[in-house]
């Protein structure tokens, strides 16, 4: 099922009353205000397509015409995925998306979401509790940048070229793409070569050979191309994910205060908690497209669980006190702020998302969602 632009606004409990932006609204003046966008997937991305091209038509006419948003995909406007969070507070360009993990180490708190197995394996419910962390513990960490949404996509899986992936030894000596320090130092621990590579050179990577795998979630495989370039998928069972990645979505900080009152009310109308929360459920309903892909393909399906992820889960207990103890030297209280956010996840998230069945080469992945696509509105 193709999700199209006014399904996926709809899902989102501060857009749940827009009309369907198919057709151009009659504006009363030129605009006042332009703002250049920039992310770093390409035009052809659920999220260029289905996020960012309705979020600012929506803003272009809720502001009758007085804000004008140019979006650019594929870091189109210069520069490398990684400089994205710095573009937006310099104001090399006024509005971005990104990923925290892409500076290891200058998003210190918010990374505790981002450590193996504490994020839930749904989008909307990691976000909901990223969000009232973030409010208590790391808005001095985002104090450069007007915050839009600071969200996480679901669960993350392992895609491999040629080995099957179930247990932790099965990754040693594999050339791994990884998303975040944390991971990064988990497939160091198990014996993989980590490969720190932005999403948008995966596809090459895995082409010439330069990785052997890849750590992603679904949502990512038809934009990337996975279901092309990989023929294995190893899923982790039960209600914790073996990764997931902080998103921050933000804005100059002095162009949005430079705005009049009523177009500030705008934007943050169409930003925030319950905006953040919306996202995650848009990335769990594109994982949706992830595993129509990978079904399409006929990738292999491995499901970890029982003893394989128990060992997966003792594998990972150093990088959890490493984190502890980082964070603990630098000023924090580390257990403090790792225990909150497996309670926020206990809060939101206490049970189990996904029951994957493999049936081996050219089998079917079972994902077991709560509700349905159609069912998810507002």
């Amino acid at each position: 099922m193709r999700l199209t632009r006014r399904s996926l606004i709809a899902a989102t409990a501060g857009l749940a009353a827009a009309p369907a932006l198919t057709t151009t609204p009659t504006l009363a003046q030129a605009p006042q205000f332009t703002f250049r966008l920039q992310h770093f997937l390409p035009a052809q991305s659920n999220q260029h397509r289905d996020w960012f091209l309705p979020w600012a038509e929506k803003i272009n006419k809720e502001s009758g015409g007085r804000i004008k948003i140019e979006v650019y995909p594929s870091m189109q406007l210069g520069g490398r995925p990684p400089q994205l969070f710095d573009q937006a507070r310099d104001g090399v360009v006024d509005i971005v998306w990104t990923l925290a993990g892409n500076t290891p180490g200058r998003f210190p708190r918010l990374e505790v979401f981002e450590l193996p197995f504490v994020s839930a394996g749904l989008g909307e419910q990691t976000s909901r509790a990223v969000w009232e962390y973030y409010e208590k513990y790391s808005k001095n960490e985002l104090k450069d940048v007007k915050v839009l949404a600071v969200f996480c996509h679901g669960k993350g899986n392992i895609y491999s070229k040629d080995r099957t992936i179930k247990s932790p030894g099965d990754v040693k000596g594999l050339k791994i793409r990884v998303p975040s320090r944390p991971i990064n130092d988990e497939m160091q621990l198990m014996g993989a070569i980590p490969q720190a590579i932005p999403a948008p050179g995966v596809p090459e990577a895995l082409a010439k050979g330069v990785v052997d795998g890849v750590v992603m979630p679904y949502e990512i495989v038809p934009a990337l191309k996975l279901d092309e370039l990989t023929n294995n998928v190893s899923v982790f069972e039960g209600n914790r994910s073996l990764y997931t990645i902080v998103f921050l979505f933000a804005m100059n900080k002095a162009k949005y205060d430079a705005l009049p009152d009523d177009l500030k009310k705008v934007i943050d109308n169409n930003s925030g908690g319950d905006f953040s929360r919306g996202l995650g459920k848009w990335f769990d309903d594109w994982d949706k497209l992830g595993i129509a892909a990978v079904e399409k393909a006929k990738m292999k399906v491995t499901p970890i669980g029982g003893a394989d992820l128990e060992g997966w889960k003792a594998s990972s207990k150093p990088v959890l006190d490493a984190w502890v103890e980082g964070r603990t030297k630098a000023g924090d209280n580390g257990a403090e702020l790792l225990k909150s956010a497996q309670d926020l996840m206990t809060k939101y998230a206490p049970y189990a998302p996904f029951r994957t069945i493999s049936r081996g080469r050219g089998g079917k992945a079972a994902p077991d969602f709560p509700v349905k696509i159609d069912q998810r509105a507002g």
